[in-house]
């Protein structure tokens, strides 16, 4: 296989499973007391400004931008969390290290798919500024947080209890509520959490490198030798997806993947998110195998039913790749004709890629019937 392949295996096992990112080494970690905040601005003036953190309060500190999608997808989330542990002396403040002009225009904004502003969505909570980053510093740079949105529970006496992603919040919030939170236990599964990373990047090299066989014997070891259920089916997603990549998947793996499909029967659009994963493994010199059959019935089954246009420009495109992964490109050309004419209420930009790739398809088929006239021997 080649070198470049199998560096792009590293990308599509990683992005596959869901985990949370490599911490650099932390001076602020869970159990570590908080540090006091100093935030510049406050955006509703009846907030309370929180600097030191009151005993037998709960606070979530969380750092966010407007220029993040899933900061942004976040707040309705977080509004519903203040609104509904008020009563429980739980406080959130939202952090972005932006300038002042830069969140007032945003919280003009309409919220999408809402008919209410940024700045009525995040009313519930509190919003603030901190432009010269002292906050980022103390909390996201000391804890080696590299990615925002990210989330920071400061329990009833001052001790950080939880770090983590701002949408899996309710449950460690809860807990450390009605004190039954272990931290002691989360602080453990983080550092599984790190081992398992760094195992994961040893794993990257290996493949990247295009060491195959050795790539692959670190997986089975891993697989047997860990005991926690959760990274061991982690690394056992990693090798289903890792013999597609190499050609070497048997009857289990493509067993495997059909009981996915067969899971997500009737959902139209995690249908379509599965078949194009599988479709980029296809086109990293991956080799799905019988697979493709499957993924063409599962997708044809679901563009009956679902709604709503652009899902059905989705589902017919993706059909048009798969049966050109079969060569069929009578076929794929009709299923990308389809997506066109579905998809009259699609952007230009959209129109014009589906046309794209409608041409494609037609060169591929044109060449197709070129090489059947080349092989049919004369009558001569």
């Amino acid at each position: 296989m080649k070198r470049f392949a199998l560096a792009a295996l590293c990308c599509a096992v990683t992005a596959a499973i869901t985990v949370r990112p490599a911490q650099a080494e932390a001076d602020l970690d869970v159990g570590s007391k908080a540090p006091a905040l100093d935030i510049a601005h406050y955006f509703d003036e009846s907030d309370a400004k929180v600097t030191k953190f009151k005993k037998d309060n709960v606070y979530v500190v969380e750092f966010w931008a407007t220029w993040c999608p899933p900061c942004v997808a976040s707040m309705p989330h977080l509004a519903e969390l203040q609104q509904k542990h008020r009563p429980d002396n739980v406080h959130i403040v939202s952090i972005s290290d932006e300038d002042r002009e830069t969140i007032t225009e945003k919280l003009q904004e309409p919220y999408p798919g809402k008919e209410q502003s940024f700045a009525e969505v995040t009313a519930p909570y509190t919003l603030t500024s901190d432009p010269d980053g002292s906050s980022h510093r103390d909390y996201m740079l000391a804890a080696g947080q590299n990615g925002i949105p990210a989330a920071f529970i400061v329990g009833k006496s001052g001790v950080i209890e939880w770090i983590g992603h701002p949408m899996e919040l309710d449950e460690p919030l809860a807990q450390v509520i009605d004190d039954s939170w272990d931290r002691e236990a989360f602080k453990q599964e983080r550092l599984q959490e790190e081992q398992f990373q760094e195992a994961l990047q040893k794993f990257a090299q290996l493949a990247g490198r295009g060491n195959v066989e050795e790539a692959g014997k670190m997986l089975e070891t891993q697989i047997s030798e860990t005991t926690n259920e959760e990274f061991k089916e982690r690394w056992t997603n990693i090798r289903y997806q890792f013999r597609l990549l190499t050609g070497t998947a048997g009857e289990e793996d493509f067993k495997h993947y059909r009981e996915q499909l067969k899971e997500l029967k009737g959902n139209g659009p995690a249908v379509y998110r599965f078949s194009m994963q599988l479709y980029g493994i296809s086109q990293n010199d991956g080799d799905l195998g019988p697979l493709v059959d499957d993924v063409l019935t599962a997708l044809k089954t679901e563009v009956e039913t679902i709604e709503g246009s652009e899902n059905k420009v989705a589902l017919h495109e993706a059909i048009a790749r798969f049966y050109a992964l079969k060569k069929d490109y009578k076929s794929a050309v009709a299923a990308q004709e389809k997506a066109i004419e579905v998809g009259d209420e699609l952007s230009s930009t959209q129109k014009r890629r589906l046309q794209l790739l409608l041409d494609e398809l037609k060169g591929m088929l044109e060449g197709d019937d070129d090489k059947s006239n080349e092989d049919t021997p004369s009558e001569e």
